[in-house]
């Protein structure tokens, strides 16, 4: 069982039409814990920083204006498999083609409101993570899973 962190950010449409809670509450549902968490407005270097992958890309100006728009909410989301269980909750980036019960398939509008980033790798959760937050920032303390392991 492996115990992953990955970053998750509710994008401003999330904040906008007070979806946040919902989002949340969808993770915690699936046995995933807020190990950071914060409310702020994204300055342009951190946005073009976190969407480095995709500069030249012809979308790019429009992730980096949409992004710096209004306020975002930033996580840190830890557990089992967390990564790929995460992405799983938040589903298809075109919400048309997201499966039911996914974030997106149930509570977002267009490709291009979308809700919900969710890191998609090992090296992109702890790339973006080290973008978004400081290690004192990230609550140390053992996830459940691994409690009750080590009390069996």
């Amino acid at each position: 069982m492996a115990v992953e962190q990955t970053l998750i950010l509710c994008k401003a449409d999330a904040v906008q039409r007070g979806l946040v809670g919902e989002i949340i509450s969808r993770f915690e549902r699936r046995g995933y814990v807020i190990a950071a968490m914060k409310l702020l407005r994204v300055e342009e270097s951190r946005a073009k920083e976190h969407y480095a992958e995709h500069e030249g890309k012809p979308f790019f100006p429009g992730l980096i204006a949409y992004i710096m728009s209004d306020p975002i909410v930033a996580m840190v989301v830890s557990g089992e498999s967390a990564i790929e269980g995460c992405r799983q909750a938040i589903g298809a980036t075109d919400p048309r083609k997201a499966a039911p019960g996914t974030i997106r398939a149930d509570l977002a509008q267009t490709i291009g409101r979308n809700l919900v980033h969710g890191s998609d790798s090992p090296a992109s959760a702890k790339r973006e993570i080290a973008i978004w937050f400081e290690p004192r920032e990230i609550a140390v303390r053992p996830h459940p899973l691994e409690s009750s392991l080590i009390s069996d």
